[in-house]
């Protein structure tokens, strides 16, 4: 765990903040790092999506489209940033989001994974409505959540997220890839509009950052701005337990991308690389 978890938080949130979150499964937060701290991301940030960083082993490839060569990427995503990184793990938003899930969650809670996506001025796809489980091993059983800190103000305009109050209560609704193509990673909620009637946006300063189930309904809309809109995330949660009973995901089953290929080419060559396993 990088050193800046030993830093104190300097933001936790209210009684009344943790009984909105249990009752609705999300959460806004105005601010949970500096603006200095912001500006300082902003260009860590930048650097390694114009670097694509890696592109090879299929941490970064475009969320919303067909992510091939040569063609812009709709919605880039990296994962794992922090490898690319490492000072983006050692902020003290990283801190205070681990914090505040801790009061979400319980003290038990700890890091998981994290992810960035950029959606690129003018251009930059909605991300389609969807639970985040969905995309998960459908043989465990879940208690998390998502940290979304947004490095500029996020406007219904250029893509803050929406969530449906209550809709963590829910189980895993069928998903598909967005546009039924399998080479797309992403997925949309089937019949989505069945689902998200009384959605919430939720606009929140650069440096905020909003607190959401592994099951609840979220979406973000397109970047119909003239400046990146750009994001990066956090997961926290309790040790996921195996479930009793069985579930499918169809939808993971039908997957044919071009990070999938990348990812089994790099994966080859590493290890025919004497020494590595």
């Amino acid at each position: 765990m990088p050193a800046a978890i030993d830093r104190a938080p300097t933001v936790t949130v209210t009684p009344e903040q943790i009984a909105f979150f249990r009752e609705n499964g999300y959460l806004t937060v105005e601010s949970i790092t500096t603006p200095e701290e912001v500006r300082a991301l902003q260009a860590v940030y930048d650097r390694i999506f114009a670097q694509r960083a890696g592109r090879e082993e299929g941490g970064q490839f475009d969320l919303g489209g067909s992510d091939e060569e040569g063609k812009p990427a709709v919605l880039p995503q990296i994962l794992n940033p922090l490898k690319h990184a490492p000072e983006l793990g050692e902020i003290q938003a990283r801190v205070n989001a681990r914090a505040i899930a801790k009061q979400l969650l319980g003290p038990e809670c700890d890091g998981g994974g994290s992810h960035a996506i950029l959606k690129p001025a003018g251009y930059g796809a909605p991300t389609p409505w969807h639970q985040d489980e969905a995309y998960w091993d459908p043989s465990k059983e879940y208690c998390s959540l998502s940290v979304w800190i947004p490095f500029q103000d996020a406007t219904v305009e250029n893509g803050c997220l929406w969530f449906v109050p209550g809709s963590h209560r829910l189980a895993i609704l069928p998903h598909h890839r967005i546009n039924n193509d399998p080479r797309v990673h992403g997925l949309e909620l089937d019949d989505f509009e069945k689902h998200t009637a009384g959605a919430v946006p939720c606009p929140i300063p650069a440096g905020g950052a909003t607190f959401h189930r592994n099951s609840t309904l979220h979406y973000a809309g397109p970047n119909r701005s003239d400046g990146a809109r750009r994001a990066l995330i956090f997961g926290f949660g309790l040790p996921a337990k195996p479930r009793t009973e069985p579930r499918r995901f169809p939808w993971q089953e039908v997957n044919e991308t071009p990070r999938q290929k990348r990812r089994a080419e790099w994966q080859a060559k590493e290890k025919s690389i004497p020494g590595k396993k």
